[in-house]
């Protein structure tokens, strides 16, 4: 295992070497987003933000990377897989002390096999020479090619989107052209999320996507990895929409369905019926209304609400609640469980996250038992969210949410919302009581 941790060590090295970002020390969340990206791009394979801030000790974990988290960081070093990093990186390790006996930064040297006899230098003068002028030709060429090459205008490339219909789901009609990149690697994707990404033509002029989910999103068009432009598709609810997640289609509930005595929700009963199971463990139900909330102002609003997880703790373990507020530039996520799983919690403030994982997020714990009174509040960017008339967190907003767009709900299985009151001061006031 010390082995390994060796080889993990200077994996991390070569990845830091290649992006040429400055010490790892100083990388930001952004940083750890922009490599998961990256990595996606290059091996189609999906690393967390928290697990790659894990392997560079952002986090503590004391448990080591699994083989498919370990291929994909070789893979994006151009190896075929952990194994084949393993080979040809063995390493003799030299630690090095201070005066005072601290020990630093491991050293590695190369393991040279003894039976590997060294060819002659003569023999290999020659046809290196060679390669070198070859490869010295091809890259003038290249770049003398390159410099006739004119930029492409980005603002005469056309991408833009029209979604068919008014309720869910909603097929959008994506009218793009991307003909001036002469690229055949161009693609359309959904989201932030890099696995709604689809293969268009490159010569093609249209093409379609369906969003099961309502929300606010920024289409992506690329060509050869890179972002070339985007574009808003604003799929709304006409009212509360009731919708259980699962792949690759999810499960919408009917307004009857969702409607309880003085709350909407769905009940255990009706959640395991519907996915099949008795366990709800990571089984999440979202009630979303996503429409255009004329006259509050993102940066200075009141959302108060009331609701609760209504699972029992055999059906739902850690019993998970989230209250988001999406904006056109933003969202505010608000994450709750049970006292026992704050670990777990993600906060998003509108323009930064707080992790449970290196925060103490124990005012974030409830007892579902009972119903939970909830207030978020944005004045002067700052953020204030108050649990039962207790303040929990406050942290400054250094940019607004853009426009509010949405409302959303979300619970670790069964779930119900008693009211939801948006409103700005001095201005529009949204109410909704079941």
């Amino acid at each position: 295992m010390e082995k390994e941790k060796q080889l993990l060590f200077n994996c991390r090295r070569l990845i830091e070497e290649s992006l040429n970002w400055g010490e790892s020390s100083a990388w930001s969340n952004d940083d750890f987003e922009q490599l998961s990206q990256e990595i996606f791009d290059k091996t189609k394979v999906q690393l967390s933000v928290s697990t790659l801030k894990r392997i560079w000790g952002k986090v503590r974990y004391e448990n080591f990377p699994t083989t498919a988290t370990l291929n994909a960081l070789a893979g994006f070093l151009d190896y075929e897989n952990w194994r084949d990093f393993r080979q040809k990186n063995e390493y003799n390790e030299s630690v090095t002390s201070s005066d005072d006996g601290a020990d630093l930064s491991p050293r590695y040297e190369k393991v040279v096999p003894p039976d590997k006899a060294k060819p002659s230098s003569r023999k290999i003068a020659l046809p290196i020479i060679f390669l070198a002028l070859i490869l010295v030709f091809l890259g003038v060429a290249y770049v003398s090619f390159k410099k006739r090459i004119m930029p492409v205008d980005l603002s005469k490339v056309k991408f833009e989107a029209v979604m068919v219909s008014d309720s869910l789901p909603n097929s959008v009609v994506f009218n793009y052209d991307a003909s001036a990149f002469k690229s055949d690697s161009v693609y359309i994707q959904q989201s932030w999320d890099p696995t709604r990404r689809e293969k268009v033509s490159g010569n093609g002029k249209q093409h379609t996507s369906i969003y099961y989910n309502p929300g606010y999103f920024i289409a992506k068009l690329i060509v050869d990895n890179k972002i070339k432009k985007e574009c808003t598709v604003s799929i709304k609810t006409n009212g509360w929409k009731g919708i259980i997640e699962a792949r690759p289609i999810p499960i919408y509930l009917s307004a009857k369905e969702i409607k309880g005595k003085g709350f909407m929700g769905i009940t255990e009963s009706l959640f395991r019926q519907k996915i099949g199971s008795p366990v709800l463990n990571d089984a999440w139900v979202k009630f979303a209304n996503v429409n255009e909330y004329k006259g509050i102002n993102a940066g200075d609003f009141t959302l108060e609400t009331t609701f609760r997880n209504s699972s029992a703790v055999e059906a739902s373990v850690c019993r998970q609640a989230k209250v988001i507020i999406l904006g056109t530039g933003s969202a505010i996520i608000i994450p709750f469980s049970d006292k026992g799983c704050i670990s777990g919690l993600n906060l998003l403030t509108g323009d930064s996250y707080i992790s449970g994982k290196d925060h103490d997020m124990s005012a974030f714990g409830c007892d579902f038992s009972q119903f939970q009174h909830v207030l978020c509040k944005v004045e002067k960017h700052r953020l204030s969210i108050y649990l039962n008339n207790k303040l929990i967190l406050e942290a400054t907003q250094k940019l607004t949410l853009g426009k509010i767009e949405g409302i959303r709900f979300e619970f670790e299985g069964a779930g119900e919302v008693k009211s939801v009151k948006l409103s700005t001061s001095g201005g529009a006031s949204y109410d909704s009581h079941f």
